[in-house]
C-alpha cells in the first residue's frame, strides 16, 4: 500500500476545567487527508482548500510532524500529504491537532502500524509546536486515541484514554479568529492556592462523572477559576452563551481550547438541539458569522477509509 486517506476530527481541549490535559474528540467536522508515499526523504504539502497555509514542511503542522516521524526512522523514502480542511484555522476546536494527527495516523498506516499511539501523539505534538510555540497534546491525543482523554504528562508521554457515557455536544463558531498563541500570553502567571485547590477538584470529579456516567456530577464540574475568567473576554457574547444554553438543559460547557469557539455538552441530542437554537438566537442578532454544528463524542478518532 503506497497510499492511504483518512478523516481526521476536530477537539474540545481543556474541557473547561482541564487545561492542557484533557480533551475529546469530535464527530464533526473533519479534515479530509491522503497520504503517499514518495521516493525523496522528505515531506510534499499539497493544500486543496483556500486556507493559503504553508507548503513549507517545517512550517506546516502536518509537515513538522511528518518530519518528526521520518526522523525516528531508517527509511530512504518520504511522504506526500493532500489537505482539505474543513477545520477552519484559528476556530478553537483543534485545526493543526487534526491536521498533525491525521498525517501522523496515516503515514503510519503506510508504515504497517510501526509506531504506537503514544509515539503518534509525540510525533503530532511536534506539529502542535509550529502552530502555537507550545507543546501540548490535549487535541492530538483525542484524535489519535479517540474519545475522552487525560494527558498525565507530556515528558514523558502518558495519556490516559477515559471512559465516557454517551453524551452529545453544540459548538458554536463565531467567525473571528483566536489565535492560540496570542491566547496564551494572557494566561495568568500564577494563581492561588484556593483556585489551583478547586480546579484540582474539579478534575478528578469530572473524571469520576464520565466514568460513573453521573450527568449531575459532570456538570457540577465543569467550573474554570483559571483560564476562562481571562479567555472569555475575547470572545463575543460569551457569559450570554453560556447562560442562555444552560437555561436550554446544557450540562454546562465553556471555551473549546483557547477560544472563539464555546462548546457545549448535554446528555440528549434533543437538549442538544435547544442549546443549537439558543446559540443561534444569541449571534443573529449580531454582525458576527457563526457556524454551529451538533455532534457525538468520536469514540474512534482518526478514521481510515476505505481503499
Amino acid at each position: 500500500m503506497s497510499e492511504i486517506s483518512v478523516l481526521s476530527p476536530a477537539s474540545v481541549a481543556n474541557v473547561v476545567c482541564g487545561f492542557d490535559c484533557l480533551g475529546f474528540a469530535l464527530s464533526a467536522p473533519c479534515d479530509e487527508m491522503t497520504v503517499r508515499i514518495i521516493e525523496k526523504k522528505t515531506v510534499r504539502i499539497v493544500n486543496r482548500d483556500d486556507f493559503n497555509l504553508p507548503t513549507k514542511p517545517e512550517k506546516n503542522v502536518a509537515g513538522a510532524a511528518l518530519l518528526s516521524m521520518l526522523r525516528a526512522t531508517d527509511e530512504n523514502f518520504g511522504f506526500e500529504v493532500e489537505i482539505t480542511k474543513h477545520i477552519k484555522p484559528g476556530s478553537g476546536i483543534g485545526s493543526s491537532a487534526a491536521s498533525a494527527a491525521g498525517a501522523v495516523v496515516a503515514a503510519n498506516e503506510l508504515l504497517d502500524e510501526r509506531f504506537s499511539k503514544l509515539e503518534l501523539v509525540k510525533f503530532a505534538m511536534d506539529g502542535e509546536q509550529v502552530a502555537s510555540g507550545a507543546r501540548h497534546a490535549d487535541n492530538v491525543a483525542p484524535c489519535v486515541f479517540g474519545g475522552f482523554t487525560l494527558v498525565r504528562s507530556i515528558n514523558p508521554i502518558d495519556v490516559i484514554r477515559l471512559d465516557f457515557q454517551p453524551m452529545f455536544v453544540t459548538v458554536v463558531h463565531p467567525q473571528i479568529e483566536v489565535k492560540t498563541s496570542e491566547a496564551r500570553k494572557i494566561l495568568p502567571k500564577q494563581v492561588s492556592l484556593t483556585d489551583a485547590v478547586r480546579q484540582w477538584s474539579n478534575v478528578g470529579a469530572l473524571v469520576s462523572g464520565l466514568q460513573k456516567g453521573d450527568y449531575e456530577l459532570i456538570s457540577r464540574s465543569l467550573e474554570d477559576f483559571i483560564v476562562e475568567p481571562v479567555r472569555k473576554n475575547l470572545i463575543p457574547k460569551f457569559d450570554e452563551i453560556k447562560n442562555e444554553s444552560l437555561r436550554a438543559g446544557a450540562l454546562g460547557g465553556g471555551i473549546s481550547g483557547s477560544g472563539p469557539s464555546v462548546f457545549m455538552l448535554s446528555e440528549t441530542s434533543v437538549t442538544a438541539q435547544k442549546v443549537k437554537n439558543a446559540m443561534r438566537g444569541i449571534y443573529s442578532k449580531t454582525a458576527i458569522d457563526f457556524n454551529i454544528y451538533v455532534t457525538e463524542i468520536n469514540a474512534e478518532g482518526v478514521k481510515i477509509l476505505d481503499s
